[in-house]
């Protein structure tokens, strides 16, 4: 199943694969380890980016966000090179534009809230609005 995995990942997903390529090139230094096929690497930023067959976390990561982002890499499956375009541009948006931050925290809606970010947990089995 692993191999299949990657073989999509690296074909389907190119594009979001070669730029996680690129990231974790920058990264390599860092601790990194496999997930369900997916290769995991802690970075010294918060949060979490997911690239095709790569992921980005936080060091010592809660399970919570491996799983969350592991379900953007099977988007990442599904969408191949419209991944981009229809995950990784809004989710981008939604969790870094000062706008949707102030508005999330003012009306306490949920980072998770978004289409994008929902899938992602049903997608990678995490619990939701953790």
């Amino acid at each position: 199943m692993v191999v299949i995995y990657w073989l999509l990942q690296l074909s389907w997903g190119l594009l979001q694969s070669l730029i996680g390529f690129v990231l974790f090139l920058i990264n390599v230094r860092r601790k990194h380890y496999f997930y369900k096929g997916a290769i995991i690497t802690e970075w010294a930023q918060g949060g979490g980016i997911s690239l095709g067959l790569f992921v980005f976390v936080e060091q010592s990561p809660r399970e919570f966000l491996v799983k969350h982002e592991y379900g953007h890499t099977l988007q990442s499956l599904m969408l191949g090179p419209l991944y981009i375009a229809v995950i990784g541009i809004p989710s981008f948006i939604w969790a870094n534009l000062p706008y949707f931050r102030k508005k999330r925290k003012a009306e306490g809606i949920s980072y998770y809230s978004l289409y994008c970010e929902k899938w992602a947990n049903a997608l990678g089995g995490a619990e939701q609005d953790k």
